[in-house]
């Protein structure tokens, strides 16, 4: 009896441990290896680097709380924008605590110059709490504080947004879109340029 129990678990044991070497080793290596051939960059982050300093990353969001910059969307995750407590805040549509917060974003944003409706995602968190994204409208509303605060030229400004603007994947998936850190990447740049 004893044999059969051994003639048994040396073929479950031998699978278990060639499945763990394949699916836990050999598998994960070959996608890291063939992700750092093809894509690079993508495969490490999307990190964004200011010489040999990295500053963030094109697909996580940052806090942005100066005038001089755009703000990108509010983040629930965390203390906001923490990558290792991603999530979204969980406040249904009645909940008094969210009306109150988008209440307050609001009129933040009007008291920064805001006039016309705002774009929701200037006041509601994402989902993940990490959206590194706004809509080009939400971005548009707040040239005149940033312009203002820089000493430069809405049209400037307001230019330098629309090249921002990217176009949805293929064409149709999903929404126009700008990444708040190029963009303010790209406002520094401005900034020095006009300093010259």
């Amino acid at each position: 009896m004893l044999t059969d129990i051994r003639t048994a678990l040396r073929p479950a044991l031998v699978l278990l441990l060639g499945l763990t070497l394949l699916t836990g080793l050999v598998y994960p290596l070959a996608i890291t290896g063939a992700a750092q051939l093809i894509a690079p960059s993508q495969a490490n982050g999307s990190l964004v680097r200011d010489g040999d300093r990295v500053i963030g990353s094109a697909l996580v969001g940052q806090s942005f709380a100066s005038p001089r910059y755009f703000h990108g969307r509010p983040s629930a995750a965390g203390a906001g924008y923490d990558a290792s407590a991603s999530s979204g805040s969980n406040l249904g549509p009645t909940s008094k605590t969210l009306e109150t917060s988008i209440a307050e974003r609001v009129a933040a944003t009007r008291k920064d110059g805001a006039s016309g409706p705002v774009p929701a995602d200037l006041v509601t968190a994402s989902g993940s709490g990490l959206d590194p994204d706004l809509s080009p409208a939400a971005a548009l509303v707040q040239v005149r504080r940033v312009a203002e605060t820089r000493g430069l030229a809405e049209a400037r400004v307001r230019a330098l947004v629309e090249a921002e603007v990217r176009s949805p994947l293929l064409g149709f998936l999903g929404e126009p879109r700008v990444n708040v850190l190029s963009l303010n990447r790209q406002l520094d740049r401005l900034g020095a340029d006009t300093a010259r």
